[in-house]
Order: C-alpha cells, then structure tokens, then sequence
C-alpha cells in the first residue's frame, strides 16, 4: 500500500502471513486487522486499515514470520538507485 504523504505505516506481505494475529493483539494504535480476502495459501493475512500508524514497530517485533510485514518510513532510503 503506497501511501501519497510522509507517514509511517507497515508493509505487509500477504503470502507470508500465517494469521496468526500476534501483530494485531500487539497495536497500541489498532490500526491492523484479519483481512476478509484469502491469500494464495488459502490464509487471511493481516492488513492495514490505512490509518494510524505511529511507527513505532511493536507489529514487526511480535510477527513470528521474518519476512511477513516491516515499517516503511518516510525517511528510509528508497531501494533500487540514486535519487
């Protein structure tokens, strides 16, 4: 989800999401759910509601899944080249 102002909010990779809801039990700012859509796997994989993220990263910290979601940040650099 690409967001069009400089806030914080978590990348999530739907098809590495087990739905274990850890990450949204974790959300001081319950800006996470159990999506209704399934993913490849036959899962319902967290998402973002769109709103609310602080940055703050107790998500990421409480996903058991390495590669399952992160925090995009404004001021991280941007993958892939120079500006």
């Amino acid at each position: 989800m690409e967001q069009p102002f400089d806030l914080p909010y978590p990348r999530i990779e739907s098809d590495c999401c087990k739905s274990c809801g850890r990450c949204v039990a974790a959300c001081p700012r319950g800006c996470l759910t159990i999506s209704e859509t399934y993913n490849r796997y036959g899962v319902k994989a967290v998402a973002y509601k769109g709103s609310g993220c602080i940055g703050c990263g107790i998500c990421f910290y409480n996903c058991p899944e390495p590669y399952a979601l992160h925090i995009e940040r404004a001021d991280a650099p941007k993958k892939g080249g120079a500006e």
